[in-house]
């Protein structure tokens, strides 16, 4: 059986529109110590993260405190939008929640972010049989495969999750199904 926590990034920077450089904000430098209080007695013994500063930072702290490396894999990453800033980000992620194959010219559909993070959480699984692992993550990111193994997880529980910054979702596998998946808020 293998556990693994999802910890969507703390509250970043929005000033910042380079997704890759997006950094925390002081209060998500703050929240980054909850996490690591929260995983501290969760047996972990392997780190991964998207590639983007503000999951990787989330996820640091614990990771050092545990002597851990973060270990970044690129298909973890979150959804790209457009090669432009997108104003009205709620009418955009409606759309591609009433429709998953839903993209803009430069952008990734959900399918295909989901396909993506799936592949690479198979992968993360494989590699680690019987261990618990962290997973620094992304809001829509995280919610797509929250989507596919619980299908009521839609546009409406993307909403209420979406100012949760941490946020953790533990999934635990028994040979690669899902047997409980449990949310966790860190005030």
């Amino acid at each position: 059986m293998e556990k693994v926590y999802f910890v969507r990034h703390a509250k970043p920077d929005f000033s910042v529109h380079d997704d890759y450089l997006r950094p925390l904000t002081e209060d998500g430098f703050r929240a980054c110590k909850k996490v690591t209080e929260f995983l501290k007695d969760k047996s972990i013994t392997k780190v991964y993260s998207s590639p983007y500063k503000r999951a990787i930072d989330t996820v640091r702290n614990f990771a050092e405190k545990s002597a851990l490396d973060v270990e970044i894999i690129d298909d973890f990453r979150e959804r790209k939008i457009d090669n432009v800033w997108i104003e009205d980000f709620n009418a955009f992620a409606k759309q591609q929640w009433s429709n998953f194959d839903y993209k803009l010219s430069g952008g990734e559909s959900l399918n295909e972010v989901q396909s993506r993070n799936l592949k690479a959480l198979m992968c993360v699984l494989e590699k680690n049989v019987d261990k618990n692992i962290v997973i620094g993550s992304h809001g829509t990111a995280l919610s797509t495969i929250i989507n596919y193994f619980n299908s009521k997880f839609d546009f409406n529980e993307f909403e209420r999750i979406k100012n949760f910054m941490p946020f953790i979702v533990c999934f635990t596998f028994e040979n690669r199904k899902v047997i409980s998946i449990e949310e966790f808020m860190l005030d």
